[in-house]
């Protein structure tokens, strides 16, 4: 295992390769000030919602990234995800565009609409679209903030709605870049550059993919889709999920987790959560840490509320400087609800340093920045006829969420979160992650040309997916109207191997490029 574990870090590390280096005041950098906002909404239950037997007031919680387009104008993308109340499980994503205008000193009047996709329930938001528009006051300072808003809740697929009031707290987070064009470039530090930009420390992050195990215990059983209905859970429940951490200190980290189920029961169960961990041990090579997780779970289990925890502990080993693995153990409990399992897995993990030319701890300096090519994107996906239980078989629309990272100027690797917003299946979502390979710009560097390769997981809205396993290859056609900004068209098939599903897609979308600093030691 250690041979194999090996071999994928070296070839990695080979796509990565470098051919040239530059000077460091070659590089044109460039500064996001983005914002992570965490809002609080309640929304109460319609009066049609009365035979569902479901309590009256839902908390629904949750997690945005934005980015100011201009000194007024932001977008964004963003979860949302109840806790309280009992539709534990329902989850959405969607994207956002808000503006931001000065009333008077620190205070601010904001506004935006959120367009996404998810469910729960199904029969409640029917095929998943959510559209919610809200406005209200914001205070600033120091470039934290917190606000109210006033707005409606609206599942317009479906019977899910309700205007409301949020609350919401934000926190900076500055993320320095350069062009894309710039990206998979090497450039000697040489500490003569009087740009401040180059004075600052590096920021240090870890993120890694996840293969975990859930061993349920106690009261916990499945939901009324199962035959029998209810029935108590002790089969093994196979997860796969992601993971970033950002390091407060050199041994204390925050970090954001997403789980989606594949294999246990009938696909649709996920999970996603926001911690503290911190490093006890930690030598060159092997680092003990500790977690603790607070966010929200659910689907194919009996309804509950949604609120989870999820400590956890292990160990980790590197193989190189930024590449390694890791084996961890922990308890998943859901709080107020009967959901509990012990955990156990492992996952790989890639550390970072991006952004500067100092470790932000050891003050060590860096003597050399690699420009790491990233492109984010955001995609309308089409199924034709997708398989269902239960249901007659539709096509799907989807809002999905694209992050591409690139090994070299040939290939990529790709993750994608995908929710449905059409289609009678509200509820469903996919996670995949995959191998890309694109081709050099034709007609006056107007096109390229991609090809991608994909597997993850999939469930939820009765979709007939199996246990949730997925594969979808995928060829397309960027246009690219500048160096960092691209529309993308691709099409593909995806299949469930353990399902009915065996559908057509097109993906139509936009992608925006950067060049994320590597600093290297």
């Amino acid at each position: 295992m250690k041979k194999v574990l090996l071999l994928t870090f070296t070839i990695i590390s080979y796509f990565q390769a470098y051919s040239q280096t530059y000077n460091l005041s070659d590089l044109k950098p460039k500064e996001l000030h983005n914002n992570i906002r965490l809002n609080y909404i309640l929304v109460h239950q319609p009066d049609e919602l009365v035979s569902y037997n479901l309590q009256p007031t839902m908390g629904f919680v949750g997690l945005n990234y934005n980015i100011p387009l201009t000194d007024w104008l932001y977008t964004g993308a963003g979860f949302h995800t109840a806790i309280t109340g009992d539709q534990g499980g329902l989850f959405t994503l969607g994207v956002n565009l808000g503006v931001n205008l000065p009333i008077y000193k620190n205070l601010y009047f904001d506004a935006n609409v959120h367009f996404g996709g998810g469910g729960g329930y199904r029969s409640l938001v029917n095929g998943g679209g959510i559209l919610y528009p809200n406005a209200g006051l914001q205070y600033k300072k120091n470039g934290y903030s917190f606000g109210v808003q006033y707005g409606y809740v609206n599942f317009f697929t479906g019977i899910q709605k309700n205007d409301n009031v949020s609350f919401f707290i934000e926190i900076p987070t500055l993320l320095r870049t350069s062009s894309y064009a710039n990206a998979q470039k090497a450039f000697t530090v040489n500490n003569k550059s009087k740009d401040e930009f180059w004075k600052k420390p590096a920021v240090k992050s870890v993120q890694q993919i996840t293969f975990d195990y859930f061993f349920p215990i106690g009261d916990s059983r499945s939901d009324a889709s199962t035959t029998p209905q209810y029935y108590p859970l002790t089969n093994t429940l196979s997860i796969l999920g992601f993971e970033y951490q950002r390091y407060l200190t050199e041994d204390t980290f925050v970090y954001a987790h997403v789980d989606a189920m594949y294999a246990g029961l009938t696909a649709g169960f996920m999970d996603l959560f926001f911690g503290i961990g911190k490093n006890f041990v930690e030598t060159r090579y092997v680092n003990f840490f500790a977690k603790m997780g607070i966010g929200a779970a659910g689907g194919r289990i009996y309804p509950e509320n949604g609120l989870t925890i999820y400590p956890n502990a292990g160990f980790d080993v590197k193989v190189t400087d930024n590449f390694g693995v890791s084996a961890h153990g922990g308890y998943h409990r859901s709080v107020g609800g009967t959901f509990e399992a012990y955990t156990a897995g492992f996952s790989l993990k890639y550390y970072g340093l991006s952004g500067g030319i100092k470790d932000p701890f050891s003050k060590e300096e860096i003597t050399e920045i690699k420009t790491q090519g990233i492109q984010l994107g955001v995609q309308n996906q089409t199924y034709f006829d997708v398989a269902k239980f239960g249901i007659p078989y539709s096509n799907l629309q989807l809002i999905g969420l694209k992050v591409q990272y690139d090994l070299n100027h040939r290939f990529y690797l790709a993750g994608e979160a995908s929710f449905a917003y059409e289609g009678e299946s509200g509820g469903y979502a996919h996670g995949i992650f995959g191998l890309g390979l694109k081709s050099n710009k034709f007609f006056n560097d107007k096109f390229s040309a991609f090809l991608e390769t994909s597997a993850g997981v999939a469930g939820g809205g009765r979709v007939d997916s199996g246990e949730g396993i997925l594969v979808r290859p995928t060829v397309g056609i960027n246009y690219h109207v500048s160096n960092d900004l691209s529309f993308n068209l691709a099409g593909g098939q995806m299949w469930s191997p353990f399902g009915n599903v065996n559908s057509t897609n097109i993906n139509i979308g936009l992608s925006y490029g950067l060049s994320i600093l590597n600093a290297k030691k």
